[in-house]
């Protein structure tokens, strides 16, 4: 019995994997690269404290202190829920438009509203943190801001493209062919 997936005669394409089916629905949200290893290790490091705060939780429910239980419970439910929107960060994109998830809120811009989206050279953050660096960055110009109005999407130095310099480029450049095809497609639709 072959087992392709742990032979060598199979290509490994990374390209091919990131690449959207024909046959995928696009007017689902979807993001154009995978999470990195930073924000997948924060998550999973965050998961595991809180199956030691749920362990807790049923050690303190057995000596009898329900509330101290259900303290603990709803501290690691608080952790779980972190650590599940942490992994959903990210630049999404569909046929509706660009949606920038943040951990706290999140912003969809249509088609129709953006001007231009494209790759900067600039100081950016590093993981999100006040430190800034030199590096690159996606930025969206919109139609409906002042000349200044421009909305940061990824950078390289975020952490879903640390070290990973040829999956911003690949993402990046998925974003901005959607951009191109959707801009056009919106201002060729007539309006009602």
């Amino acid at each position: 019995m072959p087992l392709p997936f742990l032979t060598a005669d199979r290509a490994f394409d990374d390209a091919a994997d990131d690449a959207a089916l024909p046959f995928d629905d696009r007017d689902q949200w979807r993001r154009p690269y995978r999470p990195g290893p930073w924000r997948v290790g924060t998550a999973a490091l965050s998961l595991l404290l809180a199956s030691y705060v749920l362990f807790a939780a049923v050690i303190i429910a057995f000596a009898d202190s329900l509330a101290g239980a259900a303290l603990c419970a709803g501290l690691a439910v608080l952790i779980i829920v972190g650590s599940l929107r942490l992994l959903r960060v990210g630049t999404w994109v569909s046929a509706r438009g660009v949606r920038r998830v943040g951990f706290l809120r999140t912003r969809t811009v249509p088609w129709a509203q953006i001007a231009a989206v494209r790759t900067a050279q600039q100081p950016v953050r590093w993981l999100g943190l006040p430190r800034t660096v030199q590096g690159q960055a996606l930025i969206l110009v919109r139609r409906d801001q002042a000349a200044g109005g421009q909305q940061l999407l990824m950078t390289d130095r975020n952490a879903d493209f640390l070290a990973r310099h040829e999956a911003f480029n690949r993402a990046a450049d998925a974003i901005e062919v959607w951009a191109d095809e959707y801009r056009t497609r919106a201002e060729y639709q007539p309006t009602a």
